[in-house]
């Protein structure tokens, strides 16, 4: 456990609502004000986000780790509203404040003009995420889940235009089915377990008699379903690709990691509640998983390869992030957790970097000028007249060589070529997949494993593929009415510091995997984390000292 700092840990929450709610009170035309309050209360919080990692890690037994329970109003587990911090949670606090920041700045330079309160919902989007990666109950996942939509729908629709309120709208529909499901399916299990607070649940859970078991069963099924269309599982995954197609770039940026919440809760429950009931979460739920994860890869490949434009590209590389990682939780090893705990961190840095990067590229591209261009490359037309000397020896200039090179980091990454932190995350969960066991013994290697192999390899073939096909017709193909884009400094150093990120993943690999694995050992011996919580009878404040 944690003793100190003990008010730290709901600071990721209170600094993104306190500051969103003071720039309410500022008119939007104090633009540079609403900026510097945004960026430094988001320094701040990546701050305290690298501090509460670093206690998580080095705090406790090297295995578990530390874990701190915060109970607002000192209320005793399972009645009060407590935040949980261990080393998962931690480490999606320092991502969400890792994209935060770059994609912060990137909007200074003119998405933050382009409608009102955008600093607001940026700001209070990140109170949602901070919130949901921290809550130690069900009811208090979904206020932080309605804060994090609420925020979303107003960034979805920022600039206006009518393919982004069309998306928004439909964006809005999806989500407010999901809450109601979300709902129902915790009405249902507190219903038969009394409780909401999830390390309580998972005691409780193997207590449930058979005449309650169905009804727990379908409580779990119809929250699972909400889950599952925020982590954008095929076939709850339509709405996903226009959507951040149509969204503005920082707000796509920001919504990479937003699908890393259905995915966070996937496996915080099902690794939690498996660890208090055998039967609960390997049968019918791990195939679930396992196969619809691999249902999305197969789905977001053929979106890749089908993609006419970088944004929809973009958006089907999510849903091939979401399926690897939904997958990785239905093979249930804790080798393969680590390492797609590594490929979540890595992907979504890249995704994250290339929404912002695919907004640069297109700037001074003629949409409709590219679409012709897949139509005559798809019907083999080939203009000889486009031919020419004229072109040949012409230097490239600067912008397009630096939007060029982060273009190529970005599929390599995607992609999972070497040397990129992309190669190293699938080489890892591979490894584990098929590796000797713990004892040294060869097992048998079930065909889902091999599916997920092929499909795996496949959709990093067919990433490169399409990244390929749209830089060339970005970067090398005659430049036929496209003007070179105008791109500020403060627009291209986020879209880079995030790619040094995953460089700095790769130089780290080591040290990271070997976070990433006790965090994955962690979550799949849960024991520690429903101690830590039920053991819990208020904070401890010093000088003053607490009863247990």
């Amino acid at each position: 456990m944690i003793s100190s700092p003990e008010h730290l840990v709901i600071a990721p929450v209170l600094i993104p609502f306190i500051a969103g709610v003071l720039l309410l009170f500022f008119d939007d035309r104090s633009r540079k004000l609403k900026a510097s309050v945004s960026v430094l209360s988001t320094v701040a919080l990546l701050v305290v986000s690298i501090v509460l990692l670093r206690i998580t890690h080095t705090g406790g037994n090297t295995n578990e780790g530390s874990i701190a329970v915060y109970l607002l109003g000192n209320w005793p587990p399972p009645f009060a509203i407590n935040l949980v911090l261990d080393r998962l949670s931690a480490m999606m606090l320092v991502l969400t404040a890792t994209l935060a920041l770059p994609t912060l700045i990137f909007s200074l330079a003119r998405w933050q003009k382009a409608g009102i309160h955008f600093h607001t919902l940026f700001l209070l989007l990140l109170m949602g995420l901070n919130g949901a990666f921290l809550t130690g109950d069900l009811f208090n996942l979904f206020v932080f889940f309605e804060v994090m939509l609420a925020a979303s729908y107003g960034l979805v629709l920022h600039g206006s235009g009518l393919l982004r309120v069309k998306a928004g709208l439909h964006y809005i529909a999806i989500n407010l089915v999901a809450s109601l499901l979300f709902l129902i399916g915790v009405a249902l299990i507190y219903g038969v377990t009394g409780t909401l607070n999830m390390a309580d649940l998972a005691l409780r859970i193997q207590q449930i008699d058979e005449a309650n078991r169905t009804m727990l069963e379908s409580g779990a099924a119809v929250l699972s379903v909400a889950f599952l269309i925020k982590a954008g599982m095929w076939p709850l995954s339509f709405w996903l690709p226009a959507t951040y197609a149509a969204a503005p770039a920082p707000s796509a940026a920001i919504f990479a990691i937003m699908s890393k919440v259905g995915i966070y809760v996937l496996l915080r429950l099902s690794l939690l509640f498996s660890g208090g009931a055998s039967d609960f979460a390997e049968n019918l739920w791990v195939q679930i998983l396992l196969y619809g994860g691999l249902a999305t890869i197969s789905f977001g490949t053929v979106g890749v390869l089908a993609s006419q434009t970088l944004g929809r590209f973009a958006g089907f590389s999510v849903l091939i992030s979401s399926g690897t990682l939904l997958a990785s939780t239905g093979l249930s090893q804790t080798g393969v957790t680590a390492g797609a705990l590594f490929y979540l961190v890595s992907s979504t840095l890249a995704i994250s970097a290339l929404f912002m990067l695919i907004e640069l590229i297109e700037r001074g591209q003629n949409m409709a000028a590219s679409v012709l261009a897949v139509t005559m490359e798809a019907f083999g037309y080939h203009d000889e007249e486009m031919e020419n000397e004229e072109i040949v020896g012409v230097a490239i200039p600067r912008t397009i060589a630096v939007l060029g090179t982060s273009f190529a980091a970005c599929a390599i990454l995607l992609a999972g070529l070497p040397p990129l932190s992309g190669f190293v995350a699938k080489f890892v969960i591979l490894n584990a997949l098929f590796s000797p066991d713990e004892s040294g013994q060869v097992h048998s290697i079930p065909a889902t494993s091999w599916w997920f192999l092929v499909l795996l390899v496949f959709s990093g073939l067919a990433t490169l593929i399409a990244m390929s096909r749209s830089g060339i017709r970005a970067f090398w193909a005659p430049p036929v009415d496209t003007a070179l884009p105008r791109v500020l400094l403060i627009e291209i150093v986020p879209v880079a510091a995030l790619l040094c990120m995953t460089l700095i993943l790769t130089l780290q690999a080591g040290p990271v995997m070997r976070f990433m694995e006790a965090t994955a050992t962690g979550l799949h011996t849960p024991q520690p984390y429903m101690e830590g919580v039920m053991k819990t009878s208020g904070m401890v404040l010093p000088p003053v000292e607490t009863t247990e």
